[in-house]
């Protein structure tokens, strides 16, 4: 992969533009997509409405799998919304790439560490937030970090900052693997009549198996978003 950046600077702050647009991208198709299939809803689904409504049906069910009660309703929208975006910021590098010289302009999100962990301290805000207006923030100390005992709050302390990593990385390094290995079959394509004939399977069969890979990364994302939600919203 390219391994170049364009970073512009507005406000003290920089701004890789290959992550801002691949980003932005990804939310606006996902956004299209949702739209297009809500269109005509009726009483009796078919089509694009059924595989929406059975979306909404899969991403409900991981949020009642760790938060079962009435609460867990709160938190449907926010599971949806972002297994769609994770999804699709995984297979948008699958469908193409843009670049111009050695920088890349156009590719999988989630390629990117920096998306990711932004991802993830997202998550982690979020469900620390939650937690202090579940429980006030005495509560959310004594459940968060005080719970089962007291002697735990070290081990607690760490988990958090190992959770972030961990959902960051293994999102990073599950996509950004798929994307270097796609640019090696594509490198061999260019190889010569011989590499060019021999990519073909490797490339279809790596592009359906990245699709898989894009898939559970996803869902794992979004499960581990809800269990660390729960972990601060229910009652240890």
């Amino acid at each position: 992969m390219n391994e170049g950046a364009k970073v512009i600077t507005l406000l003290g702050i920089p701004f890789d533009v290959g992550n801002c647009l691949s980003g932005l991208l990804a939310a606006t198709i996902a956004f299209l997509l949702v739209f297009i299939f809500s269109r005509n809803i009726q009483m009796k689904p078919k089509g694009k409405q059924n595989a929406l409504e059975w979306l909404i049906d899969f991403t409900n069910n991981i949020v009642k799998a760790n938060i079962p009660d009435q609460q867990g309703r709160n938190y449907q929208l926010f599971a949806f919304t972002l297994f769609i975006l994770v999804f699709m910021s995984n297979q948008i590098g699958l469908i193409f790439q843009f670049s111009v010289g050695d920088v890349t302009y156009v590719k999988s999100p989630t390629a990117s560490p920096m998306t990711t962990l932004t991802l993830a301290f997202l998550v982690m805000v979020i469900s620390h937030f939650l937690g202090v207006t579940r429980f006030g923030f005495k509560g959310y100390i004594k459940n968060t970090f005080l719970s089962p005992m007291p002697a735990l709050f070290p081990i607690q302390l760490l988990e958090q900052f190992t959770n972030f990593l961990t959902l960051a990385l293994r999102l990073y390094g599950n996509i950004f693997a798929g994307e270097v290995l796609l640019t090696q079959i594509g490198a061999l394509a260019k190889g010569g009549a011989f590499g060019f004939i021999g990519s073909i399977p490797l490339d279809m069969i790596w592009q359906g198996f990245s699709v898989f890979i894009g898939s559970i990364q996803a869902y794992v994302f979004v499960i581990l978003t809800m269990l660390y939600i729960s972990q601060k919203v229910e009652k240890e």
